[in-house]
């Protein structure tokens, strides 16, 4: 399991990740066949994006034994931007037969048809943001953007809103 937020992109190098990789991963992989679960909840680009060329030297230095053992990417909370960059650039990035591999998962109830509950352990931060989407339903299609704000209440007929207004469920 990846949980995006929590790494830094922009203070760890492609060497320390490759290393990591190497040294703590790639021994457990190598025996058969597994998935990623990849937490993309509270991810900000400018903090958490390594860079498409980092990107494409972490996925060279794959072993090609590790990536066909992958057998699918569960993708937990994309945000539009995030849907917008792997159907583009992933596919040049991953291929087409990785990128068919990732499977985007909108709420963790659905994350829970592909992986057994008791297998993974998920932060607490990923339960309340998926209990956020059941008042904010525009944030599932992945409308919103990464400064969302709280109106407690819609707008009624009589408001000054306008009901096609820029709205933000949450901040």
């Amino acid at each position: 399991m990846v949980i995006a937020v929590l790494v830094s992109a922009r203070f760890v190098s492609t060497q320390a990740v490759n290393l990591y990789l190497k040294d703590k991963i790639f021994p457990f992989l190598k025996d058969g066949p597994f998935t990623l679960v990849y937490i993309h909840t509270d991810v900000h680009w400018t903090e958490n994006f390594p860079g498409i060329s980092n990107l494409k030297a972490i996925y060279e230095f794959i072993p090609t034994t590790i990536k066909y053992n992958l057998k699918a990417v569960y993708f937990v909370h994309p945000s539009l931007q995030a849907r917008l960059f792997f159907a583009t650039v992933g596919r040049l990035i991953l291929g087409a037969e990785l990128y068919n591999k990732v499977k985007y998962v909108k709420r963790v109830e659905f994350l829970w048809e592909y992986v057994r509950r008791k297998e993974i352990e998920l932060p607490e931060f990923v339960y309340d943001y998926d209990e956020k989407l059941e008042f904010c339903p525009v944030m599932d299609s992945g409308l919103e953007s990464d400064y969302l704000r709280l109106f407690s209440a819609s707008p009624s007929v009589d408001s000054a809103v306008s009901t096609y207004s820029s709205m933000r469920c949450f901040a």
